[in-house]
């Protein structure tokens, strides 16, 4: 597993976005580094409140990206506000939200769930983990070695803690594991019961709640997309949203990390869900410089980014595994790896800021979830979108509330949004 630094600059509010971090980096197996020289990753979690501290950050940077010999995150308030500075300054980085940080640690690597399988009630959002392992044997990934194959328990049993969640105070419902479309592959001959485990839970719970469904690979969404597709369509409860972490645009280098899908698999999960829902988000991952990624395989891998335009985009350069076969194989050149995350993640950018920007001037529906800065809270929309309302502590808006919103402008990687008033949706 990966061995972390994290630095954290600022105020109480960044402090416990980095305690989160921690802790999903902890229970995805990472461990802390003695320091950014024997890191294998390094995360920098900024202040801007003052120019002072902006060239302090950058200052930082600049000495986290020559001292560790592997990746630079930054993320916190400067890397939101002004990200491009760290661009500008010739740091070698790539540029994060705190909710994307522990993902892009992961390396493409599946999330570790507890043994237990336990839910968690976290403020107004519950965390329901609907299986343990997964299907897959993917050549760089170390997280199987701990958590085997999958292990389904029954769908009456998820609806059950789904509900028990949503009488706890949930308000949106997490749906996380390994690999969430292979739910019940074990149970029922090789066939995804996370339809009908969706379809259940909005249909059989009482109360105003929304779900989100987690990391899902193409494989296991390919076989029932057209029925996950009629589910996210039928019940308003579910976020239309879907993680499938493609990883590759070639089919070579996907056969060389053992996935088990192939770019026409994942090219009809998308097309299918594009065929059921106006509005959705998909998000996708890429990882560059496997081993064995030519230059025109990662000519393929932008081509498919390009092609199917998701809204949220984990980018990460492959970083070897002990244990894993993929770290017995010749590497590409770190600069060749560089180069190809630069390429990318600027592509990222672009297609992130421009979906961004064709929700301004729209209407939403947010549920609001988490603190933001100052009087700001933070909350999603129907496609699962980021959205932050500057002022809702001043307006009387709590976490946990469903507020109509216009939205007004966006940051590249969430959007502002208005609150509307209730004459105006009445008019």
């Amino acid at each position: 597993m990966a061995r972390y630094h994290i630095e954290t600059y600022g105020c109480t509010s960044n402090r416990g976005e980095t305690q989160q971090i921690e802790q999903a980096l902890r229970e995805g197996g990472h461990h802390p580094a003695d320091g950014p020289e024997s890191a294998d990753v390094a995360i920098l979690n900024t202040c801007t409140v003052l120019e002072k501290t902006e060239r302090n950050m950058l200052a930082r940077a600049k000495e986290l990206d020559k001292e560790t010999p592997a990746d630079l995150v930054i993320t916190g308030c400067m890397a939101l506000a002004q990200g491009e500075e760290f661009q500008s300054a010739d740091i070698d980085a790539e540029v994060l939200h705190w909710d994307d940080v522990p993902q892009y640690v992961l390396n493409g690597e599946c999330p570790t769930i507890t043994p237990d399988t336990e839910t968690v009630l976290n403020g107004v959002v519950g965390i329901l983990p609907i299986a343990r392992g997964c299907m897959s044997d993917c050549s760089y990934c170390i997280t199987k070695q701990a958590t085997g194959r999958i292990e389904s328990p029954s769908v009456e049993e998820n609806v059950e803690k789904a509900r028990a969640l949503v009488h706890a105070g949930a308000k949106e419902i997490r749906i996380t594991g390994q690999d969430t479309g292979v739910y019940g592959w074990d149970t029922n001959k090789g066939t995804s019961l996370l339809p009908e485990l969706l379809d259940r839970i909005c249909s059989d719970i009482d109360g105003d709640f929304r779900v989100r469904v987690g990391m899902a690979n193409p494989k296991g969404l390919h076989g029932v997309r057209e029925e996950l597709a009629r589910v996210f369509a039928r019940h308003d409860e579910l976020y239309n949203f879907i993680h499938a972490p493609v990883q590759s645009g070639s089919d070579d280098v996907l056969a060389d990390m053992r996935r088990q899908h192939a770019v026409s698999e994942y090219l009809e999960v998308v097309e299918t869900l594009d065929d059921h829902l106006d509005y959705w988000t998909l998000s996708t991952d890429f990882i560059v410089g496997f081993p064995t990624e030519e230059p025109a395989d990662h000519e393929e891998s932008m081509a498919l980014l390009r092609e199917t335009r998701p809204e949220k985009i984990n980018v990460t350069r492959f970083s070897k595994r002990p244990g894993t076969d993929a770290a017995d194989m010749k590497g590409l050149g770190g600069q060749i790896k560089k180069d190809r995350s630069k390429e990318m993640s600027e592509a990222k950018m672009e297609l992130m800021a421009e979906a961004y920007e064709e929700m301004v001037g729209h209407t939403s529906s947010v549920l609001l979830v988490e603190d933001g800065t100052d009087e700001s809270l933070v909350g999603y929309d129907e496609a699962y979108r980021q959205v932050v309302i500057a002022d809702a502590q001043e307006r009387g808006l709590e976490i946990g509330d469903t507020v109509e919103v216009e939205i007004t402008s966006h940051n590249t990687v969430y959007a502002f949004g208005e609150p509307i008033e209730r004459a105006q949706i009445a008019d």
